[in-house]
């Protein structure tokens, strides 16, 4: 069997896509066999990328009720928890369209890969979540251009707009973790930069919205 083909799948047309820093910010581009998984797995694409919609919108709800003293904070959650349930009703919807059953998948190994390596004492548990979350959401925006130029017009549409709310998320998360750090974060975020990477570019036995290369 060939192995999969890693190289990266962003072109110079989709990186006009991204906010300029967000490229930098991630260890890695998307690789190609991601992207040919992708597009060999519509509805798994689809449902998954619903449920990650769904789980954005919990994680920044749990934020909202652990962190009651930090005003931007709750500011910037509240925010991204409405546009992130939007999202999700837009998907299911674009998946009813489709004739697509929205259901339940197992998670990726993606988020709990970067988890795992979270601090436990505060405040560096939080700013660990945030950077984290920096990460989930400049991803999503990468891959989403990724596809966009394979995509049929309606669902290439719908991506292209989610690259600008996405970038938009990734900014707000990292601005976050820099305000409540008490301390520099760029040796923390390079930490996380090369854990994001192994998780996108080593073989993964599922696909999902931030899985690996197929093994």
């Amino acid at each position: 069997m060939a192995a999969p083909d890693i190289s990266p799948s962003v072109s110079g047309a989709e990186e006009a896509l991204l906010p300029a820093d967000l490229l930098e910010f991630l260890g890695c581009a998307t690789p190609h066999a991601w992207v040919d998984w992708a597009l060999a797995n519509p509805e798994l694409l689809l449902i998954d990328h619903a449920q990650c919609e769904k789980k954005a919108a919990s994680t920044a709800m749990s934020l909202l009720y652990r962190y009651v003293s930090e005003p931007l904070l709750l500011t910037k959650m509240s925010q991204l928890a409405r546009e992130e349930l939007l999202h999700f009703e837009q998907v299911v919807n674009l998946m009813s369209a489709r004739g697509i059953a929205y259901r339940h998948l197992s998670a990726s190994r993606y988020a709990e890969g970067l988890r795992r390596h979270v601090r436990t004492q505060e405040p560096d548990r939080l700013v660990d979540i945030l950077i984290i979350g920096a990460f989930i959401e400049a991803r999503s925006c990468e891959r989403f251009a990724c596809l966009i130029p394979h995509l049929d017009e309606v669902l290439a549409k719908f991506y292209r707009s989610l690259v600008k709310s996405e970038g938009r998320h990734y900014e707000d998360y990292l601005m976050l973790a820099q305000h409540l750090a008490p301390s520099p974060i760029e040796d923390r975020v390079a930490f996380f930069a090369e854990r994001e990477r192994e998780l996108i570019v080593t073989p993964d036995t599922e696909f999902r919205f931030h899985s690996g290369v197929p093994a």
